[in-house]
């Protein structure tokens, strides 16, 4: 809320508030602040709520709070507070950082045994899930009336609005590689628990 942050450097002495302690958005958070030169927990405070309600709240109760909010989440929160605005784009903010990751929130999974039996299937599943994402984006009514029918916003309209700031993607192939293992080298430099203790060998990701 309020209009005092324009872009990272004026999150400096201020306090963020956002979830995931110990997780990816914790990660993800630091990692875009040190790259710029903002050391968390010295440079600026960063308090974390437990639940994405909590954050809401407190963007509506206090002026100039600093919150970092999922989509659809944030426009639904904007939807019900008009001071409230999105001040910085985290996967815009990633992309001006490292060239070879992407902010990854979604990935498709599968046993290797699985894929090996059941290529053909599982290629035609990827094509289709590809072609999803494109419909998504260019029917965005259509699209906003099944995430309301799920739950996933209150309304149309807000589906809406929030679809196209979802970053709705389908990355495969090598490109898919290079930004997933860009990305989980990121958050295996700040957590190697994160992933598993050690990064994955190539055979990890399925390259048609």
């Amino acid at each position: 809320s309020g209009d005092s942050i324009k872009g990272v450097e004026d999150l400096r002495g201020k306090t963020i508030y956002s979830v995931g302690k110990g997780t990816t958005p914790e990660f993800s958070l630091n990692y875009i602040l040190a790259e710029n030169g903002i050391e968390p927990g010295t440079d600026v405070n960063i308090e974390y709520k437990s639940e994405a309600t909590e954050l809401a709240a407190i963007l509506s109760q206090a002026d100039n709070a600093i919150a970092v909010l999922p989509q659809p989440y944030a426009t639904v929160v904007q939807a019900k507070n008009p001071n409230v605005r999105i001040a910085i784009d985290f996967t815009e903010e990633w992309e001006k950082i490292s060239e070879n990751s992407t902010l990854v929130t979604g990935v498709v999974l599968a046993r290797k045994e699985f894929i090996e039996n059941n290529t053909k299937a599982f290629e035609s599943f990827l094509d289709e899930h590809q072609a999803s994402t494109m419909y998504v984006n260019e029917n965005l009514e259509e699209a906003a009336k099944w995430i309301e029918e799920h739950g996933i916003v209150p309304n149309v309209d807000i589906g809406v609005k929030a679809i196209p700031k979802c970053n709705i993607t389908f990355i495969d192939g090598e490109e898919m590689k290079t930004k997933v293992g860009g990305y989980l080298e990121v958050l295996f430099n700040a957590n190697p628990n994160s992933v598993g203790g050690k990064l994955p060998e190539d055979d990890f990701y399925f390259i048609r």
